[in-house]
């Protein structure tokens, strides 16, 4: 958990240390926001080892809610908030009422499914822009309040709810639902022997992981002010598993140093050259090889 603070706490130093520009702020924003993601996901394949490719589909749910009212001109957090976490966390437990009763390769391809399904859905909604998306009148309002415009404002908005997330799902773990939970993915067998049946907790899970993946999407909606399908492609969702990878399986905080690194690495290759991709690609290929434990073990070692 170490390095999870010191990360957070360098991301609070950031705007005071010469990181105060707007671009900078924008991108760190993003990769918070990304690492809320991720750190929803790292709770279905890190603590109960449902690996997923349709986690997108919750984070566009999430954005699409902000598009939704934003139209009706219902811009309140108050509002906002609740309906895009609940409508992603319902999203979820419908859903995963189906999947979870599969495993292995075949959860993965279900995941997939439904969240292809979304992602042909949003496109389809042509009074909200369609392929094209939606560009919102302005950012959620906090009491008939924008105090969202200011930068400096919602980057600490972003670090404060990536905080809360990585220490409920910390403190989610620790409990007796994440010790059934975590037991369940390494023998469901045994647990069911002891007298736990795995589907529930791991349907519970799946929910809450869909309302903390709606809640990034709210923050990415914000962050652009434009949502387009494109948010719940599979491609995001298979950004968001590879962060996930990158950072380490073995510790909630893995995740946020996969999406920090991700972005980043993401971002200083593309200004490298126009061609990065055939560099990033490769770079991502030979760190999955190669860095055993992910981030979280390279410095665990280091």
């Amino acid at each position: 958990m170490r390095a999870a603070l010191v990360v957070l706490a360098a991301l609070a130093a950031a705007p005071f240390i010469g990181f105060g520009e707007g671009y900078v702020l924008t991108l760190l924003a993003r990769a918070m926001i990304l690492a809320m993601a991720a750190v929803s996901l790292w709770l279905l394949v890190g603590g109960a080892g449902m690996v997923s490719l349709g986690h997108a589909a919750m984070l566009g749910i999430g954005a699409y809610a902000v598009v939704v009212l934003d139209d009706a001109r219902i811009t309140d957090a108050l509002v906002v908030v609740p309906v895009a976490m609940g409508a992603a966390a319902l999203f979820a437990l419908v859903t995963g009422a189906v999947a979870i009763r599969t495993s292995g390769v075949h959860f993965i391809m279900i995941t997939l499914a439904f969240g292809q399904m979304a992602f042909f859905t949003t496109a389809s909604l042509a009074a909200y822009g369609g392929d094209d998306g939606y560009t919102l009148y302005g950012r959620t309002t906090i009491g008939g309040q924008r105090w969202l415009e200011n930068r400096l404002v919602f980057h600490f908005l972003c670090l404060g709810l990536l905080a809360l997330a990585l220490a409920g799902g910390q403190m989610l773990l620790a409990s007796r639902f994440g010790r059934v939970l975590r037991a369940a993915r390494e023998n469901p067998l045994r647990v069911q022997a002891v007298g736990f049946s795995p589907y529930p907790y791991r349907l519970i899970a799946y929910g809450i992981a869909g309302a903390i993946a709606g809640l990034a999407g709210v923050l990415m909606a914000n962050a652009a002010e434009f949502v387009a399908p494109s948010y719940l492609a599979w491609q995001r969702s298979g950004d968001l598993l590879f962060m996930v990878i990158l950072g380490g399986l073995g510790s909630l905080q893995g995740a946020v140093l996969g999406a920090l690194a991700f972005v980043l690495l993401e971002e200083w290759l593309g200004h490298l050259t126009e061609h990065w991709r055939l560099i990033f690609g490769p770079l991502l290929v030979l760190s999955v090889l190669f860095l055993r434990g992910g981030l979280v073990g390279v410095l665990r070692r280091g």
